[in-house]
């Protein structure tokens, strides 16, 4: 694992130092991306790139600069041999006084870069009893605020899944702590919409623009209807569920299958689609 921080490439990460009062360390005041590494190269960086801006917007912080954090991407990726990896870019509010205040300090960049191994063929999932707030001012955005996840997949874990899924204030289904959910009704593919509340995932976008998923908010009582389900994220790419909750569910079924056929034939065709 190599690591990049405020433009010092770093070949052992433990030689990183944050500063004990950076806003994303003390109050998670920051934003982050995580971007799928294929024989060496980011996968679909243009699209993280954006949205590490957009969030960074919607939070309030500076814009990050694109350029440096591509030179970054690039030093620490450079020499590395990572046929699969991923690359977590960290950009945060930097020092400021200890409370909820910003201090206007300089942000902070981190980029590190470490293998990845790959996604199970089929998973698990488990409806949760909490809910995304998809009117919160950081719906919808990357922040670096994850102990919502955190208690979830606990949840999760406790009851032998890996992901946990929310439903919305309004009861809608929503997405997981770290995946965005497509399921299967009357055979064709479908997914809530942005106004839900989810993340704007990048493997969601083209996946709904190659697979011709749906958009549309539903219930999450809808997945006691779904005849198959899968997850959509960059370290899932395509993922069948075998089971929510105590349901069993074919894995793949055909319409997840087509779906990570069609995956798999237009990720190979370029490294930033």
């Amino acid at each position: 694992m190599r690591a990049w921080l405020n433009g010092v490439l770093l070949s052992d990460p433990e030689m990183a130092r944050i500063r004990v009062d950076d806003h994303g360390f003390t109050v998670g005041d920051g934003v982050f991306e995580a971007v799928k590494v294929v024989d060496g190269k980011p996968f679909a960086l243009t699209r993280h790139l954006d949205r590490l801006v957009h969030s960074s917007a919607g939070l309030g912080l500076p814009q990050p600069d694109s350029a440096e954090v591509r030179t970054a991407i690039a030093a620490v990726l450079d020499g590395e041999a990572l046929p699969l990896g991923r690359l977590r870019i960290t950009w945060t509010a930097g020092p400021a006084p200890l409370g909820s205040g910003r201090g206007g300090g300089p942000p902070t960049l981190v980029v590190v870069a470490a293998p990845m191994s790959p996604a199970a063929a089929a998973t698990t999932v488990v409806r949760v009893p909490w809910v995304r707030n998809e009117r919160s001012p950081v719906a919808g955005l990357k922040t670096t605020s994850y102990a919502e996840n955190v208690v979830a997949l606990a949840y999760a874990a406790q009851r032998g899944a890996s992901e946990a899924i929310f439903a919305n204030t309004v009861g809608n289904l929503c997405e997981g702590t770290g995946s965005n959910l497509c399921y299967v009704v009357g055979g064709e593919a479908r997914t809530p919409t942005l106004a839900s509340g989810c993340l704007a995932g990048v493997t969601r976008a083209l996946v709904v623009d190659w697979c011709g998923v749906r958009e549309v908010d539903e219930p999450l009582s809808v997945l006691d209807l779904a005849e198959e389900i899968f997850l959509v994220s960059t370290t899932r790419d395509v993922q069948p569920v075998s089971r929510i909750d105590d349901r069993d569910l074919p894995a793949p079924g055909p319409v997840t299958l087509a779906a990570m056929r069609a995956w798999a034939t237009r990720e190979a065709e370029g490294q930033d689609p």
